[in-house]
């Protein structure tokens, strides 16, 4: 959990990409996406496909199971 809240806020940075847009592109609030960076709640698999295809990135990165891209 902690190493996906790092790596989303990592990847929302390095796109130069805030909240509000992030929110918008997962459909989601701009306070769930602060939860997830802050890792204080998960999201579901569709969410999580849906950050995967927006970075372009697999979902393992974002899970912590990989070290790379």
């Amino acid at each position: 959990m902690i190493q996906f809240a790092k790596r989303l806020k990592e990847l929302r940075i390095e796109h130069n990409m805030t909240r509000n847009e992030l929110a918008k592109l997962c459909r989601v609030s701009v306070r769930t996406i602060s939860y997830w960076e802050l890792g204080q709640r998960e999201c579901n698999l569709e969410q999580l496909c849906t950050l995967a295809k927006i970075f372009d990135i697999s979902t393992d990165y974002l899970l912590g199971l990989e070290s790379y891209i």
